[in-house]
């Protein structure tokens, strides 16, 4: 009996495994500019009750305070693996509106960076994967399908995007809550 209390103390106390999310499966870890960062919670994006992308936030330290994660200064990744087509105005659409309604006080300083984006951009698949990577002193470095990527120095950007998922007027709380790991 007190093997079987150990072994279940022991498995509470190991960090999350990797996951899956509507069909997706979410590594446990992933690694940027060196630093090996941990899955914090995954989520689906839906609309309309149509699965748009699941979402997986990757943190130096995990966290569920949204307004500890924006403030931090650390490394950080957000992977969007398509579960649908979706258009690339839609996406660049999805980002400003996101920009508009939790970063009014930057957008002058963002909005330029979102137009960076739209020239490594296309139309994404089913099953393609777009990741966003922060990494301080660098900045946020933004991977489409296929390899190209564009990098938009500072945190203030950074933190616009975090705020897309996290802050207080996010697309979809329902994701939201699951990048927080609730």
């Amino acid at each position: 009996m007190r093997h079987l209390v150990a072994i279940l103390a022991l498995s509470l106390a190991l960090p999350a495994l990797a996951r899956e999310v509507a069909g997706v499966q979410i590594p446990d870890t992933t690694t940027v500019g060196g630093r090996t960062l941990a899955l914090n919670g995954a989520g689906l994006r839906s609309k309309f009750f149509v699965k748009v992308y699941v979402g997986a936030l990757f943190l130096e330290q995990r966290s569920s305070d949204p307004a500890a994660i924006v403030a931090a200064d650390a490394a950080w990744k957000v992977s969007m693996t398509f579960k649908r087509e979706v258009e690339k105005e839609k996406i660049l659409g999805a980002f400003k509106e996101g920009f508009e309604n939790n970063s009014r006080a930057d957008l002058a300083k963002v909005l330029p960076g979102l137009a960076r984006i739209d020239a490594i951009m296309k139309d994404l698949k089913a099953g393609d994967v777009l990741e966003i990577a922060y990494l301080p002193g660098t900045g946020s470095t933004v991977t489409a399908p296929g390899g190209a990527s564009v990098t938009i120095e500072g945190k203030t950007f950074a933190d616009a995007l975090l705020r897309n998922w996290l802050g207080d007027k996010p697309a979809d709380g329902d994701l939201k809550k699951g990048m927080l790991g609730k």
